[in-house]
């Protein structure tokens, strides 16, 4: 089977990143995208290098997850993740988590060491202590740029710039060399959000979701809208009933914008390993490794020609 990987620092906002800020983005999910493909290269599961994906991007504070993450009305940090194994279905999600310096790691944890499918708050907190993960200081994962934008929200509301309004999610999608497939997705949410406020992200079926008898999609955009029409089920039942990767995403995608006026992005591969980057926003940073070519964009019709990595 092809070695695949494909990642997305989020869609959102209907105007172009600042020029100084674009190239740091390709250069995040670019730098993601390698590590995941280096876990598969290496004989690691599909589930591990999506892991491994999203742990760089949270890390990097130019992308709205871990570190970066927006702030909710009161200034503080609120995480959602997910991650899920194509293989036997099986998921972990936490969502509403503080001073968790990786939630996608947390997440995953919750797959492997519980019965459950998703912890929230004070549970995930105190599971969390139980697994040793360590807390860290908020002011870690709280940016300047992100306390300006807050601030921002708070004086325009719905007037706020659109390339700060909606700055989406993170995420990654993979085939390994046995042929399973798996998504992680991990988000702070929307600038200014209510305490308390869980979008899409961790919800299997509407912020990602993977079946080896199909694929694995991972979602990013508003949340509300995307849990209305659970956009990645929604975009694997088009696969199920014959469409490509690139045309299930496009149709979703339309669906979601005609249906409740939605907008976001989606990044897919199929059972066969075939992949696609897709989005009804303005841009949406993204890269992609198949069988040791890389690929990445940002912004509208830009796709570097296909790039040989070394062995």
């Amino acid at each position: 089977m092809p070695l695949v990987i494909v990642v997305h620092g989020g869609a959102g906002g209907n105007a172009p990143h600042p020029e100084d800020r674009q190239e740091k983005l390709r250069q995040g999910v670019t730098k993601a995208a390698l590590k995941g493909y280096d876990i598969l290269r290496g004989g690691g599961r599909a589930i591990d290098a999506v892991e491994g994906a999203v742990v760089v991007l949270e890390d990097d504070p130019e992308f709205n997850a871990g570190c970066g993450s927006v702030l909710n009305e009161q200034g503080k940090v609120e995480m959602d993740a997910i991650i899920m194994d194509g293989k036997d279905l099986s998921s972990g999600a936490v969502s509403a988590v503080k001073r968790i310096a990786n939630p996608i790691k947390l997440a995953h944890l919750v797959m492997e060491k519980t019965r459950h499918t998703l912890l929230t708050d004070q549970g995930a907190a105190l599971f969390a202590k139980a697994m040793g993960v360590p807390e860290i200081p908020e002011e870690q994962l709280v940016t300047e740029q992100n306390l300006k934008r807050l601030e921002k929200a708070k004086l325009k509301g719905d007037q706020l710039p659109a390339s700060e309004k909606d700055l989406g999610t993170v995420g990654a999608v993979a085939m390994d060399g046995q042929g399973n497939v798996a998504f992680a997705t991990s988000t702070g949410g929307i600038v200014n959000k209510m305490i308390g406020r869980v979008g899409d992200s961790p919800c299997i079926g509407s912020g990602g979701y993977a079946d080896n008898h199909i694929g694995a999609v991972s979602s990013t955009g508003h949340g509300e809208s995307i849990m209305k029409v659970n956009l990645a089920r929604l975009t694997l039942f088009h696969m199920e009933q014959g469409m490509s990767p690139e045309e299930a995403a496009s149709n979703a995608l339309n669906y979601m914008k005609t249906r409740v006026q939605g907008t976001g992005g989606l990044i897919v591969v199929s059972k066969e390993g075939e992949w696609t980057a897709k989005w009804s926003t303005y841009s949406m940073p993204w890269a992609a490794v198949k069988d040791g070519q890389l690929q990445y964009g940002l912004n509208p019709g830009e796709v570097c020609p296909p790039e040989a990595l070394k062995a």
